[in-house]
């Protein structure tokens, strides 16, 4: 009787580039920072590893992990294989701006793409005439998009990606509360208390009416009420503009230059006000596949969207 062979593991990209990850770090936590994602994602990843490898890899020695005989051999082989992965999906760079012919796919929530669209849009008219530009929502998880293909570049707080995905910090804001001009807010001294007594709009593409604002009111015994949630922060801004509501606002760190985040704000007339009350700050980065990294074309977009958004004198 002919034996019956066990059918091959289906295996994937992100296996290899976890187990490199793994093998080189000797922690799941440093794994999963490594690759920005979570802990818990990392050590399912590790256990399937472990299956299809029916090797244990990693092994707790005391407070530290320790590699098995099989996880050492492996470990030059893992990083190799994952560098010739990256060659293999990285088109050649070199590419001339001036001659090239390309629509590039860029996801962004509304205000982030009101930011960038001009100074891309700008910068293309002078260096790349031949490039187009496809602006696309949010989505609730980005990371499949990239991957695929959907989209070459994803801009804004970056917090859900793969494990492959590269990711790029490109500016720190801050959320300022944004008013009519004439606002009673204006006038007089923001105290908490009378943030959290004025009426708001709140933005979530989820539809929650409470976030980061509500839990620094509550530290202070204090709550507000949102009278509106809104998807877009385009949106809340127009109607902050017509009355007497109040919206968030991103808006540059004291000292540095102006963010172009806050441009739809200035030019729907709003006063910016800071808030008596630590928020956590806000990170705007990008987000793309590694195969795109080495990518001429990509590079050029990459670098346009620094230009735009990044504070002058920045990296």
């Amino acid at each position: 009787m002919t034996p019956v062979s066990s059918p091959k593991p289906n295996l994937d990209a992100n296996l290899a580039v976890a187990l490199d990850a793994l093998l080189t770090e000797q922690s799941v936590t440093r794994a999963a920072a490594r690759l920005h994602t979570s802990p818990a994602a990392m050590s399912r990843t590790l256990a399937r590893l472990r299956r299809v490898l029916q090797d244990p890899l990693l092994v707790r020695a005391g407070q530290a992990m320790v590699p098995t005989p099989r996880a050492e051999a492996l470990r030059d082989e893992a990083g190799a294989v994952v560098r010739r992965l990256e060659a293999l999906l990285t088109p050649s760079g070199g590419i001339d701006p001036a001659v090239l012919r390309r629509t590039f796919t860029l996801q962004a929530a509304d205000l982030v793409g009101a930011a960038l669209a001009p100074g891309l849009l700008a910068l293309a008219r002078r260096q790349a005439p031949g490039v187009s530009l496809r602006v696309l929502p949010e989505e609730w998880e980005a990371g499949p998009a990239l991957r695929e293909g959907r989209v070459d570049l994803e801009v804004g707080a970056i917090d859900h990606v793969d494990p492959e995905t590269r990711v790029e910090e490109l500016v720190t804001l801050r959320m300022a509360a944004g008013v009519r001009a004439g606002h009673p807010l204006t006038e007089g001294t923001l105290t908490p208390a009378r943030l959290a007594a004025a009426e708001h709009v709140a933005v979530s593409r989820r539809g929650r009416f409470t976030g980061p604002l509500d839990a620094a009111l509550a530290a202070h015994g204090l709550s507000r009420r949102v009278g509106v949630v809104l998807p877009g922060h385009l949106a809340a801004m127009a109607l902050a503009a017509a009355g007497d509501t109040v919206c968030l606002v991103p808006a540059a760190l004291p000292g540095e230059p102006p963010s172009p985040l806050g441009d739809a704000a200035h030019a729907l007339g709003l006063r910016l006000l800071d808030i008596p009350l630590p928020l956590p700050p806000l990170t705007i980065g990008m987000a793309w596949h590694p195969r795109h990294t080495a990518d001429g074309a990509h590079q050029w977009l990459r670098a346009a969207v620094r230009r735009v958004l990044r504070p002058a004198g920045e990296g």
